[in-house]
């Protein structure tokens, strides 16, 4: 199959795109995975196919399909990047607002174009936090209310063999469970790739992210966040379910920030830095999450997709 598609990325969360919109792109999970990897493919965190939009008042479907080829229901930069593709490829008229369809629910989006029409900064409406336990979804006991009364888990503990980890539970269409490291001299050497340098940068995420992924808190997978409170923003470094650790991770920044609002860490309103860039969240009045950050064009091509793939 020949592939025509669009690398776009969000601070370096990157994507494949291709234009479905005649819905006739059917990909196997073997053929996801290969254009994904980045040896013998293009090269993301996950393919995007444009396709119509079902519900009414959308501009056109986001299909997010992770590295591995699992279907996901939202993605903080991928919807970034499917504005930009909507925008830049003429699927729509660049009049400064579209609604995405996404497994999530419709994704309101306010953008900004360059000189030549192209777009390069988007605000997302991500929705409202989820955090009834049952709902994000996870195991583990609701352990505080908010001040709107819902129950939500509030750093519960989680054993692991690097000792407890304490997670506050937040799914933004996705599930995500968030740790604050205040400490990182009191975890054991061997969760460091530079022991001597104990810090968020070091942090063996490919060791430990993996771990509380597919723990069995968490019925559906989870994302999983590590962060620290700064003075001028949240550092986080994310290991997103069925990709691994990325750069950013756009939902996962909104989690994030909603967490630390949630424990009285943070306010509101907040930078949260990626190892790709910053977005700034704000969790406004009207209790939805709203999303700000660049996204922007790799390069294009057209890419030969073998029937059987082999890596």
């Amino acid at each position: 199959m020949e592939l025509e598609f669009v690398k776009l990325h969000g601070l370096g969360n990157d994507f494949v795109f291709a234009n479905d919109l005649d819905e006739s792109i059917d990909l196997t999970k073997d053929q996801v995975a290969w254009l994904c990897d980045r040896h013998f493919g293009i090269g993301g965190d996950g393919v995007i196919l444009v396709r119509p939009a079902k519900a009414e008042g959308c501009d056109a479907y986001m299909h997010y399909i992770n590295s591995d080829g699992t279907l996901a229901q939202m993605c903080g930069n991928g919807v970034r990047c499917f504005a930009k593709y909507l925008v830049d490829e003429g699927i729509v008229e660049a009049t400064g607002h579209l609604v995405a369809e996404t497994l999530a629910g419709p994704r309101s989006i306010d953008y900004a174009v360059d000189e030549n029409g192209k777009l390069v900064e988007a605000t997302v409406m991500m929705g409202e936090p989820i955090l009834t336990p049952a709902s994000v979804p996870t195991n583990l006991p609701a352990t505080a209310t908010t001040g709107f009364g819902v129950d939500f888990v509030k750093d519960c503990a989680v054993d692991s063999p690097w000792g407890p980890f304490a997670f506050t539970c937040v799914s933004m269409g996705n599930p995500h469970a968030v740790t604050f490291i205040e400490d990182f001299s009191t975890l054991p050497d061997e969760l460091f790739d530079n022991p001597a340098g104990k810090r968020l940068e070091t942090l063996a995420l490919d060791k430990i992210g993996a771990f509380f992924e597919s723990h069995a808190a968490f019925p559906e997978k989870t994302n999983v966040e590590f962060a620290v409170v700064g003075p001028d923003a949240i550092a986080m470094r994310v290991f997103e379910r069925g990709c691994g650790e990325t750069l950013a991770c756009g939902t996962g920044a909104c989690a994030t920030s909603v967490a630390a609002c949630l424990t009285g860490r943070a306010g509101c309103e907040n930078d949260v830095a990626l190892r790709g860039g910053v977005l700034h969240i704000r969790w406004d009045d009207d209790a939805k999450v709203y999303m700000t950050g660049t996204a922007a064009e790799a390069f294009r091509g057209t890419v030969a997709v073998p029937d059987q793939p082999r890596r």
